[in-house]
């Protein structure tokens, strides 16, 4: 029986300590790859697209915006949850922000509160964060890097392709001053007008059925178009909340066919949400951006970095 038994090596045997050593080179070797990866999608970004942007404050009004390094003007204004003015902009795929005016750059921050519910659907890590750790992504890190010589520049957004001509962007208020930015891709091939694009962009997944149809579960950053029925859309809203469906709201909303229309659906205490008695009206809060192709040409001149 001896003679055939199995010996398992000891914890500080040669064989497990050359084990540890091969998985810590590839874990060094895996975490080279990774980072080579972030910095060559970071430089494939450098390609040049030209679009129609409009950008939205993920919380108050944002003044004092501009896509142009050296612009102290800093005439774009980003509305509370809502659209203003579109831009055109022709530069780099990844878009650099600055903020030369307005209001001071280390004044706007986000509450706790606001950073749980508001933030955590807009961050998207390229690589899961280790127990504990919330590691900078690519993105983060490049940003970092770059305002070391550019204090003002407050953001970067990676854009669509170059088929893509018309494009949202959500800026959210992250920490010293910076901004995430969420970019939605509302090219008319991906965003039909006539039809209703759903954004789930709150930390609990929903479901949503409109026209009595099929109802859709959405997790955090999923997205559906809906057509209507009559220009219309009936809908019926449910979250989930500790694994239990909670109906929030049945609605009805009108569709121009000639407008790209999308709902935004999020968790926010924003003073945008409440009643002067404080109240937001529901568990979670809705926004409805709607985009008409007949709007007059942007009234800013077309932004080149």
């Amino acid at each position: 029986m001896a003679a055939n038994s199995k010996s398992y090596p000891s914890a500080g045997s040669p064989t497990v300590k050359s084990n540890r050593t091969l998985r810590s080179l590839f874990a060094a070797v895996l975490a080279t790859f990774s980072a080579l990866i972030g910095v060559s999608s970071i430089h494939a970004q450098e390609a040049t697209v030209s679009m129609r942007i409009d950008v939205v404050a993920w919380g108050s009004d944002i003044s004092g915006l501009s896509f142009k390094k050296g612009d102290s003007n800093g005439e774009i204004t980003a509305l509370a949850f809502r659209y203003s003015e579109p831009i055109s902009y022709s530069g780099p795929a990844l878009m650099e922000i600055y903020k030369t005016g307005g209001d001071s750059i280390a004044k706007i921050e986000m509450t706790e509160e606001q950073k749980e519910h508001e933030l955590i659907p807009l961050i998207v890590e390229e690589t899961p964060p280790a127990p504990g750790e919330a590691p900078p992504s690519p993105l983060a890190a490049e940003l970092e890097k770059r305002r070391k010589d550019n204090p003002n520049l407050v953001a970067l957004a990676t854009l669509p392709g170059p088929s893509c001509k018309r494009a949202t962007i959500l800026l959210a208020p992250a920490a010293n001053g910076t901004y995430i930015a969420y970019v939605i891709d509302d090219d008319p091939s991906k965003l039909p007008p006539g039809k209703l694009r759903v954004h789930n962009l709150s930390p609990y997944e929903i479901n949503i059925r409109c026209n009595g149809r099929d109802a859709k579960e959405l997790k955090t950053r999923n997205s559906h178009i809906f057509p209507p029925a009559n220009n219309t859309i009936i809908y019926e809203l449910a979250y989930k909340l500790e694994n239990q469906w909670v109906v929030q709201e049945n609605n009805i909303l009108s569709l121009d066919p000639e407008e790209q229309i999308q709902m935004i659906i999020l968790k926010s205490r924003n003073q945008f949400f409440l009643s002067a008695e404080g109240a937001a009206g529901g568990f979670l809060q809705l926004v409805t951006l709607r985009r008409s192709p007949k709007q007059p040409q942007p009234t800013q001149p077309p932004t080149t970095p």
